[in-house]
């Protein structure tokens, strides 16, 4: 439990402006005021700090023991971390808060150690037992997520025959792991108007039957994002504010105080808008449009691109999405799979899920009007056709664009050094060592699949970069995150390209300052330094004095976001309903 007191203080000491620094006389109390050895500032100008005093929204001050307990007033909160560790709020470099909202209630079809689910039976099981324990009548849809076919006995993706043993009264359907893939039922095949006559839509696959036109329930890429877009967006509306409180504590339990909707439609921003209309957002919610189908021709202006919150809400770009995943074995590859999807030739490099002129022409002008670009780019194909897209954007300009390279899972060396001369930021999926380690080494084979996010190629340039979950397909655990960076162990056990390991400050760099520049922030986060929001994490431990192995035991204790408690394990601690 953290010791926390209220200490009164028989001295006329204040806080100066927001922003003083330690040594300066102040002219009003803190209201929170840290003390302790473990402190991780992620500031390298002041890495050895001591205390940090936080007065409304900022940090007002970061220095010794001595300093900081000039800033103690009569009703200042004063927090003894001992042997606790006090890190920057982690920003979300890339998940999907809008998902998160809408999967959170979903079936957990997840394979262990998020969910239960290790074959197809448990799949059906599992969703037999939500039919009966809420009733749900026939012709409503029933959803699951997080199923995942390198990790299930069979191999295989559950098919529509698979998914009739469930019900063919109800309409069923199950979002991959990856968001790139759906598996339907008879019925649900039927309901969104799919048959042996309908065509494969550019940038998606309708698998089919063996020898056979008809559909085998199994939808990859575009037509996958059809049915989701249709389903999920039912009774979304009436639901709206309690799925985003709910989605909102559940990143700030995991200490994230920047979170990001990484596709964001233009009504899911009005939904945020309308809500902190009334008050502001707990965390600051960061939305980047997906602009795949955007025409050429439409007004850049829709997009509402801002450059600051509106009581926790801006929309900070846009977001492209060029090509698949590795662990759905769609992400766009130069050379051919090791071994691809079922039925696959042997040529199988997958292919792009936007047609490459447009998204020249569509990155142009987001980058001409000065509006951030995030582009989804797993396989190498797709990271050359971002790299084109921008380079032949800025031509021999080199304004500050930080366009972001999301996942960049299989970047080759010869990528990160134009990426480094053109100034683009690196965002890797740094989880999927540890979640798909195994099976890359099995698409991949082994050299391609030790570099899946080549962290350390990155460091040692000197390049900015940052990591990320991409929420719900893994949950938003930044220690976990932090763990599989410095380890890079799969869930067998072995280790994933040791060569590519980080530290854990460089790990840490990747959720904090280095997220922060990503958005553009760096000024206002990602450091724990006077004048900067007062966006904190207390952990149980110094993750940098514990078993690399053990970083993701670390639990979060408390998170504040911008000087207020919204996640408390400490029951002395505000509730986040309560702020």
């Amino acid at each position: 439990m953290l010791v926390t007191r209220f200490v009164p203080t028989c001295l006329a000491l204040w806080l100066l402006a927001c922003g003083s620094s330690p040594g300066e006389s102040p002219s009003a109390p803190a209201d929170l005021v840290f003390f302790g050895e473990h402190i991780l500032t992620v500031d390298p100008s002041n890495p050895d700090a001591r205390g940090v005093a936080v007065r409304g929204n900022d940090i007002v001050a970061v220095g010794s023991r001595e300093e900081v307990r000039a800033y103690v007033g009569a009703n200042t909160r004063v927090v003894e971390l001992e042997e606790r560790a006090l890190t920057p709020g982690f920003i979300d470099a890339h998940g999907h808060l809008a998902l998160v909202m809408r999967t959170l209630d979903l079936v957990n079809l997840a394979p262990p150690p998020v969910g239960p689910v290790e074959r197809i039976d448990d799949i059906v099981t599992a969703l037999e037992e939500r039919i009966s324990e809420r009733d749900v009548p026939a012709g409503e849809w029933l959803f699951g997520f997080g199923y995942d076919d390198s990790l299930l006995a069979e191999r295989r993706h559950p098919t529509r025959d698979d998914l009739d043993r469930v019900s063919t009264r109800h309409p069923v359907g199950l979002m991959h792991i990856s968001g790139h893939l759906v598996a339907l039922n008879s019925a649900a095949l039927a309901e969104v108007g799919l048959t042996s006559e309908s065509p494969d839509p550019a940038g998606g696959v309708i698998r089919r039957r063996a020898g056979t036109r008809e559909p085998n329930g199994v939808l990859e890429e575009t037509a996958a994002l059809a049915v989701l877009a249709t389903v999920m967006g039912q009774g979304a509306a009436e639901a709206f504010p309690a799925e985003l409180q709910r989605a909102l504590a559940y990143h700030a339990s995991y200490g994230i105080t920047t979170v990001q909707d990484g596709a964001s439609a233009v009504e899911f921003v009005g939904g945020l808008r309308a809500i902190a209309t009334h008050a502001p957002l707990p965390l600051d919610v960061a939305a980047f449009v997906h602009v795949n189908a955007m025409p050429l021709d439409a007004p850049i202006e829709a997009i509402g691109h801002s450059r600051e919150y509106e009581n926790g809400v801006r929309v900070a770009g846009v977001k492209f999405t060029l090509d698949g995943s590795p662990q759905g074995r769609t992400a766009w590859l130069t050379e051919p799979y090791i071994e691809g999807p079922p039925g696959a030739p042997a040529d199988y490099v997958a292919y792009p899920s936007i047609d490459p002129a447009h998204y020249k022409a569509q990155v142009a002008r987001m980058l001409r009007a000065g509006i951030p670009v995030l582009a989804h780019a797993n396989g190498d194909a797709a990271i050359d056709l971002m790299i084109e897209g921008v380079a032949e954007a800025l031509g021999d300009e080199r304004p500050d664009h930080r366009s972001v390279t999301i996942h960049a899972q299989l970047t080759r060396e010869d990528q990160l050094d134009a990426m480094q001369q053109l100034g683009i930021v690196p965002s890797f999926f740094a989880a999927h060592p540890f979640f798909w380690g195994d099976w890359h080494r099995l698409s991949f084979g082994d050299a391609r699949a030790s570099r899946i996010s080549p962290l350390r190629s990155t460091i040692d340039r000197g390049m900015p970069y940052t990591i990320h979950n991409d929420a719900p397909v893994v949950p938003p655990d930044v220690m976990q995150l932090l763990e599989i960076a410095v380890t890079r162990t799969t869930r067998s056990g072995s280790v994933l390209g040791s060569q590519q390991r980080a530290s854990v400050e460089e790990a840490l760099y990747g959720v904090t300052l280095g997220a922060a520049y990503a958005y553009f922030e760096e000024g206002r986060k990602g450091s724990i330094s006077p004048g900067k929001q007062a966006d904190l994490v207390v952990l149980a431990r110094d993750p940098r004095e514990v078993a690399a192995d053990e970083i993701g035991e670390i639990d979060v204790l408390e998170t504040f976001a911008r000087g207020h408690s919204v996640f408390a394990r400490d029951a002395e601690a505000a509730s986040p309903a309560a702020r």
